[in-house]
């Protein structure tokens, strides 16, 4: 007897709802569905963490003063002072103008090489004659260049970088003790006049050849995840309008979030920024960009989540194992303690605008998580977890309508279907 076509519609929707929440290798002993996502993940985080390692820490060869076709810079020195008075403690009288002037004075690089500092000092005798009841402050600023020599090794193109410099001697407390401060700005040029043999060029086609790799991998799996969304969204509706057709009653709103897989949304967060900053990469090496910053936060960020994101699968085996994180694990766990607390923000410096932001946020985000979320709820969590645990043994837990519509599901046989070869991975099954 032929069944009604509302209950083959329900059979098929209960059949689809099983399969979609199966884990990849529970599809692929179902239907023989190969685990692709799977695969371009494990293969993302090879490929993206070896692209994050490549931004390397900058090594520099011989450093020289900035010269140009006019003039050549060296040291320049300023100090800052009240403009005139006069100061007696034996008489406790104090007469000052507190009007501040500052006076420079500049040293050529040829000076510095040849003169003693006791000459420079005989030469400039009014200068570096510090009344220190007046003096303010004094900067010594100086701008040097030096060349990126760690690309050259790399076989890669190199770059030159400008480096302005200012050392500050802070006299404005006037308590006896001058603070010293050294503030240094990098600044990443194109060398303008290079020669360099061997198969350097090449190499560097190499590299952006592998970065376009990566650009079509996260793209692949961007478009997969998006697909995986999709179908999802088209199940839930499907779900919903067959739920409220025959029952008469809406799918709550826990129900419907169990379609939105967060894990997808994660990774398609990390291929958008992976592709982005693998652009930015290509660009870099190519020598027609030199936003270094905003391009380690990209991949730096799409590594973090692109591993985050596998955390998914490791579910799916009995065993696993993670790499050393020691150092990572020592720093973070510092912070949730409070030890590195300061010393770790003061070391964040103001270079740039990005990297501070970003830092800052993260850190604030993380100790705001762990210190006064986490650690705080604890004890609350572990009273009422055994009141709920003790509730549930005693009258059941409860099940919600997705949960009963899926018990309704008769149990479908799918090892009589003809399967390829199993894939390593998912010949691995669980131990009961």
């Amino acid at each position: 007897m032929a069944q009604p076509d509302s209950d083959l519609e329900e059979d098929a929707l209960k059949e689809d709802l099983k399969f979609y929440f199966m884990n990849p290798c529970e599809k692929y002993r179902a239907r023989g569905q190969i685990p692709w996502k799977l695969g371009l993940q494990i293969l993302k985080i090879v490929m993206v963490t070896t692209q994050y390692r490549q931004l390397k820490t900058i090594s520099l060869g011989t450093l020289g003063y900035e010269q140009d076709e006019d003039d050549v810079s060296g040291l320049q020195i300023c100090k800052q002072q009240y403009k005139k008075g006069t100061m007696l403690p034996s008489n406790d009288s104090l007469n000052i103008d507190i009007a501040i002037e500052t006076d420079c004075i500049h040293l050529e690089p040829q000076m510095l090489a040849t003169k003693r500092s006791g000459d420079l000092k005989m030469i400039n005798s009014s200068f570096f004659n510090f009344e220190f009841y007046r003096l303010i402050q004094v900067e010594i600023s100086f701008q040097l260049k030096g060349i990126d020599l760690q690309t050259i090794h790399a076989r890669e193109l190199p770059d030159c970088y400008a480096f302005q410099n200012t050392i500050t001697f802070n006299n404005r407390a006037h308590s006896g003790k001058v603070k010293i401060y050294f503030d240094s700005d990098a600044d990443i040029q194109e060398c303008k006049d290079w020669h360099i043999s061997g198969s350097i060029q090449k190499n560097t086609q190499y590299i952006l050849v592998f970065d376009g790799f990566v650009i079509v991998s996260c793209f692949a799996s961007l478009i997969l995840c998006t697909r995986s969304i999709v179908l999802a969204l088209k199940l839930q509706k499907r779900f919903v309008n067959f739920f409220l057709e025959k029952y008469k009653r809406h799918v709550c709103h826990a129900d419907r979030l169990e379609f939105i897989n967060g894990w997808y949304v994660l990774v398609i967060i990390s291929d958008v920024m992976t592709i982005i900053g693998s652009i930015m990469k290509m660009e870099i090496k190519a020598k027609n960009l030199t936003s270094y910053d905003v391009c380690s936060i990209l991949l730096g960020t799409s590594t973090l989540f692109v591993w985050v994101g596998v955390i998914r699968y490791l579910g799916y085996f009995q065993t696993y194992n993670f790499e050393d994180l020691n150092t990572v694990a020592e720093c973070l766990f510092s912070l949730v303690n409070g030890d590195d607390m300061f010393a770790t923000f003061a070391q964040i410096q103001q270079k740039s605008t990005l990297v501070w932001l970003f830092s800052r946020l993260y850190l604030y985000s993380f100790i705001s998580l762990f210190i006064y979320m986490i650690l705080s709820l604890f004890i609350a969590l572990i009273t009422d977890s055994y009141d709920t645990i003790k509730k549930y043994q005693q009258n059941g837990f409860p099940v919600t309508d997705l949960h009963e519509f899926l018990k309704e599901c008769s149990s479908t046989d799918y090892s009589k279907e003809p399967q390829a070869s199993m894939p390593f991975i998912c010949c691995c099954r669980r131990s009961v």
